[in-house]
């Protein structure tokens, strides 16, 4: 057995060069996912062909709704500590100030939502948080493994991965997720093709750079020139670094970008002289697409993050809905995995998040070209899943704008409680709001149970909201019971027990 081998068993838990969940990519989605898989018992092998974590900064705004899921996944407090809110962006043209630009629709935070965003943090920052937490949980990384080929069976994924470019060695898995970025290893082996368009017609630029003579206050922003002899171009400091983020139109891709290049480009599109740019840390360029995978799943292989969708990066969408996709797909995979549930409960991972991804994809698009704000959609704190088919309304006549079955379940304080805390965990939670528990819980996972006072953004009834934060069933008194007991068949085995009520 060489190397490779040992590490897959001993990591697998002596299971013989196997893993439950093989993840392809320890980017933000990998990692994300690994967290959520290892804080429920399963313990993945991640593997990343790059010798270390990305070192960019790419991205690095922080929806509200990512931080929801941050707070959970139990690295919020590192996330905010070495993070900062969004600077007011200021205007520039010819090395004078045109003034403040709001770049984002204010929102400020309420005891339903309390995150507002965006958070600026460096993606390379976000990932070494979320390494961190992995490593809390028992997991790591396999860098310096790249994954060249797969097969399957009813029963599993059998893949090839080779470690720093030595002979390839078998591992065997029960599922397989690919996290492996827009050019996804992953999707062309399982031949999920991927469909979209250029969103524009001029390249660019994304760098790390430390810049002399220019203020930390401002996210600054040069526009293009009317003529259109120049293209537009931003600078934003990066929080707790001495680093901008420059974005700027480059006339081409170049096979490599030099620091001079960057210089240059700088000096090109702002009035920050080249000799002012002292460092140049990361750099690269692209085209800007946007395309969605087909499918999200091939039988026993799932594709996750940038691997199934590809944004512009206007809007800060693309992280933020790669985080969600292995938030969804984390819990339904342990489900499977470790509390019996049925193979079919994963069929709703496509279900939910390819609609999802298809959204935000347009949003990101129209944003791009001006037709759309960075406003109230970007924060993602309203997408819902309510035409799922793990979304089970039992009321009927509600009020437009009430809270349903499918929606986002809103953080709040009652009877000395808050909610987040509550919800915090692998577990599903039972919500009595202003109303009794049933006498009989359902057969669901850990489950958690609690009873508060009235609480006008629920309103009165019973509210089971998933591991994931999304309420997936509603009734508005424990006489719906025996319906929870159904729609709990869909995620538990029959051997699952409850736990009892408190509160």
């Amino acid at each position: 057995m060489n190397a490779v081998d040992m590490d897959v068993d001993a990591y697998a838990g002596g299971s013989g060069s196997g893993a439950d969940v093989l993840v392809v990519g320890a980017g933000p989605t990998g990692l994300a996912l690994a967290c959520c898989l290892a804080r429920r018992g399963v313990r993945p092998l991640v593997v990343e062909r790059a010798a270390g974590l990305f070192p960019g900064s790419r991205g690095k705004g922080l929806q509200p709704r990512t931080l929801e899921v941050f707070d959970d996944l139990g690295v919020l407090d590192e996330v905010l500590r070495w993070g900062g809110p969004a600077p007011v962006g200021m205007a520039w043209k010819d090395g004078v100030r045109l003034g403040e630009h709001r770049m984002f629709d204010d929102a400020e935070a309420t005891e339903q939502d309390p995150y507002t965003g965006p958070w600026i943090l460096p993606q390379w920052r976000t990932q070494e948080i979320l390494l961190a937490r992995l490593r809390e949980l028992g997991g790591d990384v396999r860098f310096g493994v790249e994954f060249t080929a797969l097969t399957q069976d009813a029963d599993g994924v059998d893949a090839l991965i080779a470690a720093d470019g030595g002979p390839a060695v078998a591992v065997r898995a029960r599922y397989l997720v690919g996290a492996d970025g827009g050019r996804s290893t992953v999707r062309r082996l399982t031949g999920i093709k991927m469909s979209g368009e250029r969103v524009d017609l001029t390249p660019l630029v994304v760098a790390d750079v430390v810049v002399n003579h220019l203020d930390r206050d401002n996210w600054h922003l040069f526009p293009p020139a009317e003529d259109g002899s120049r293209g537009y171009a931003a600078l934003c400091p990066l929080p707790h670094t001495q680093e901008f983020q420059f974005v700027g139109q480059c006339p081409e891709i170049r096979a490599e970008l030099s620091a001079d290049d960057i210089r240059t480009l700088v000096a090109e599109l702002t009035h920050v002289r080249a000799e002012d740019v002292r460092e140049v840390r990361w750099a690269s360029d692209f085209t800007v697409n946007a395309a969605l995978a087909d499918r999200f799943r091939e039988g026993r292989v799932f594709l996750a993050g940038d691997a199934a969708h590809i944004h512009s990066p206007a809007g800060g969408q693309g992280l933020n809905t790669s985080v969600q996709d292995a938030y969804n797909l984390g819990w339904k995979l342990a489900a499977v995995l470790c509390d019996d549930a049925p193979e079919a409960l994963l069929d709703t991972y496509e279900e939910e998040r390819l609609p999802q991804a298809a959204a935000v994809l347009g949003l990101s698009t129209r944003i791009h070209r001006g037709e759309a704000r960075r406003g109230a959609a970007t924060r993602q704190l309203g997408i819902h899943l309510r035409d799922s088919s793990l979304s089970r309304e039992t009321r009927s006549g509600l009020p437009d704008g009430t809270l349903v079955a499918g929606d986002r379940a809103p953080d709040g304080r009652r009877d000395g409680l808050r909610l987040f805390d509550l919800f915090r965990g692998p577990h599903f939670t039972l919500l009595a709001v202003d109303t009794d528990l049933p006498e009989q819980l359902p057969q669901l996972p850990q489950l958690r149970t609690a009873r508060i006072g009235a609480y006008e953004t629920y309103g009165r009834g019973l509210f089971l909201i998933r591991p994931d934060g999304y309420t997936a069933w509603a009734a508005s008194s424990a006489a719906g019971a025996a319906d929870l007991a159904d729609w709990a068949v869909r995620v538990a085995g029959p051997s699952v027990g409850a736990a009892p009520a408190v509160g």
